[in-house]
């Protein structure tokens, strides 16, 4: 059955927020702990991001891939389980153990190093259990992805267009000789995706066994300097050196005078049907294999996209391209049968992208932080209906704290006003006296008539603006939060497990008695 299908909360949180001596968190005991926090507060959803490799700024939603999964969340203490990593070998300097901020930089430094010490020991013969299986299941990216980390190394990190023409246009015999030289560190990069599949199939089994589904991400768009596009360029808007015919973004807007410019190549989507859309299936069954519901970002981009001209520096003289997502969807029913997905159907939505959202029965997104602006009314729960997923934030929204706190930070009169009628509206809506307003207003959100309902974590722990994961638009000082574990106390479960009885969000698969 699908699980979007049957009343239920959880709480949105990405791994490398999780506490740890490493860095930043990971697929390790804390993330095991956390697991069982949710279950103790009724909570049968973790929603997290995207879990492939960071890419720049650590986004994950800049990823060199859009299957693997991510070395950065590889639990090194686990590796001493499995006799790949001695003791000694965990002790990390106290700026990674005692950073209260995700400290990437030093974190991959010190993991990277000790992965391939275990590495090794690998080659040597130990724990060399499941790779074959591993080999077999993900053929379709593994190894050309594992190729593509090898020659990035070889390349000196330079983008796969500014190589060899040989190598950028995956001349076959070029190709068979790189695999060749790059043996040894290519299999460092295979080595590495073994473990992540050992720890999340160890982390998956967990959830199943509380009864808790694990909610994935997948970004619209993939990074031009990935292996998606290096191996598939032919399912993209290139030239022939590799270079992006047109870029992704968003129009100019209330909020944009010049639209976004994200930059991301553009799905030739003529070419993909032609293919049955096939690497976009793959893209959706290998999430499938790790997830038990998928949230589509930018959902808006299976209707039509925003096509910008590669060398326009703001999003002004782009125009919108029509995509064949009726099509597509009815293309990915057929080879994956129920689609558990959400569409993140915020921003311009047309009457279009609610035709094709309510086609497939996708449930929608209503974002509690948008609902108390001028002209936001659809946003308020007694407006909802039971198919659609309710959030007090995102992580690209500022806090619940925050958000009620923004007029005292304002130093524009005229924002500061808009704000604070803001505010007002949102603790007049939840009956809050301003004391615990994200209780009140993670109260309204249960109590609404929506399917399922998920709140990041800082909302739950009534956490303020320091604590906001991303701002969109800004290149630094992004994805740093990092969970303080002496606040998932058990006064906290045990509030939030009571809320989400009373509203009826308890499924009975749930474990609760750990």
């Amino acid at each position: 059955m699908n699980p979007l299908h049957e009343r239920r909360s959880g709480i949105l949180l990405h791994p490398t927020s999780l506490p740890g001596p490493h860095g930043h968190g990971d697929l390790g005991p804390e993330a095991h702990e956390f697991l069982r926090f949710l279950a103790r507060s009724g909570q049968s959803l973790w929603q997290m991001l995207p879990v492939v490799p960071p890419g720049g700024g650590d986004s994950p939603y800049d990823s060199p891939s859009s299957f693997a999964g991510s070395p950065e969340l590889v639990s090194l203490r686990y590796l001493v389980e499995d006799g790949l990593l001695d003791v000694g070998q965990l002790a990390a300097p106290a700026r990674l153990r005692e950073s209260v901020r995700a400290r990437y930089g030093a974190a991959k430094r010190f993991r990277r190093k000790r992965l391939r010490s275990a590495f090794q020991r690998f080659q040597a013969g130990v724990a060399r259990h499941g790779l074959e299986e591993l080999r077999e299941r993900e053929r379709f990216w593994l190894p050309d992805y594992t190729l593509f980390a090898a020659l990035k190394s070889e390349q000196h990190q330079r983008p796969w267009f500014h190589w060899p023409a040989e190598l950028r246009r995956r001349e076959p015999a070029a190709l068979e000789a790189a695999r060749s030289r790059l043996a040894e560190e290519i299999a460092y990069h295979e080595f590495v995706q073994l473990l992540f599949d050992r720890q999340w199939q160890r982390l998956q089994g967990h959830a199943r066994h509380l009864g808790v589904l694990l909610l994935g991400d997948i970004p619209m768009f993939v990074a031009h300097d990935g292996a998606d596009v290096w191996q598939h360029q032919e399912l993209f808007l290139l030239d022939e050196q590799g270079e992006r015919r047109g870029v992704a973004g968003v129009p100019p807007d209330y909020f944009s005078a010049d639209g976004q410019r994200w930059g991301n190549p553009l799905y030739d989507w003529a070419k993909l049907r032609d293919t049955g859309y096939a690497w976009w299936i793959e893209r959706l069954r290998s999430n499938l294999r790790r997830f038990d519901a998928i949230r589509l970002d930018h959902f808006i981009g299976f209707h039509r996209y925003w096509q910008i001209p590669a060398h326009s520096p703001s999003a002004r003289e782009g125009q919108f391209v029509e995509v064949p997502g009726q099509d597509f969807f009815s293309h990915a029913q057929r080879a994956l049968g129920e689609l558990p997905f959400i569409a993140e159907d915020l921003g311009i939505v047309t009457p279009e992208v609610e035709r094709l959202r309510d086609a497939f029965e996708l449930p929608g997104m209503r974002v509690l932080a948008f609902a108390f602006a001028e002209g936001a009314e659809a946003y308020l729960p007694h407006r909802f209906n039971q198919r659609c997923v309710v959030y007090t934030g995102t992580h690209d929204n500022d806090t619940m704290v925050g958000f009620l706190e923004a007029s005292e930070r304002s130093t524009d009169a005229a924002e500061r006003a808009q704000l604070a009628r803001q505010r007002e509206r949102a603790l007049e809506y939840a009956g809050s006296d301003g004391r615990e307003a994200h209780w009140d207003l993670i109260r309204s959100a249960l109590g609404s008539v929506a399917n399922t309902a998920i709140f990041p974590i800082q909302d739950v722990l009534g956490l303020n603006t320091e604590a906001r994961m991303n701002v969109p638009g800004t290149a630094n000082g992004n994805w740093g939060y990092r969970l303080d574990a002496g606040l998932l106390s058990s006064k906290v479960a045990a509030k939030l497990a009571r809320l989400t009885e009373t509203y009826e969000r308890l499924p009975p698969s749930l474990r609760r008695d750990l």
